[in-house]
């Protein structure tokens, strides 16, 4: 999926080889005494309690409304976020049975080492005028 193609929320291109990494954050943080929100509705409230470290949107919902206002929350709020291609691997990682447009890294568990990484490779390229 090109630049292009992508839904209009999609402020930025994740790079293919970044996309296991978030996901293994998740489903790391959520194994390893961490605490993650699943869902547009949590993620949303754990954005504006200041409690999300990352977030994580999926690429492919539908209707794209849903979750058009995380990125602009994000950026208000100062919480880092990048973005997965599917929603079905997003509710896997979560640790659930149904896909999840959204996702909260509250506690990275033993993940944080890779939250830290994955922050700073998000913030390397936002900034390098990858953005649309």
């Amino acid at each position: 999926m090109t630049a292009k193609d992508k839904p209009f929320y999609v402020k930025f291109e994740v790079p293919d080889d970044l996309v296991p990494k978030i996901l293994e954050l998740v489903q790391t943080a959520r194994e390893t005494g961490g605490k993650v929100r699943k869902g547009v509705n949590e993620t949303t409230k754990s954005v504006e309690r200041g409690e999300a470290l990352f977030v994580v949107i999926a690429e492919d919902v539908n209707p794209p409304e849903i979750v058009a206002h995380l990125p602009l929350l994000c950026d208000d709020k100062g919480v880092p976020y990048a973005y997965v291609p599917s929603k079905e691997e997003l509710g896997k990682a979560a640790g659930i049975e149904v896909p999840a447009s959204s996702v909260a890294v509250i506690d990275a568990g033993q993940a944080k080492s890779l939250l830290e990484a994955l922050v700073e490779k998000v913030n390397e390229i936002r900034g390098s005028g990858q953005t649309e």
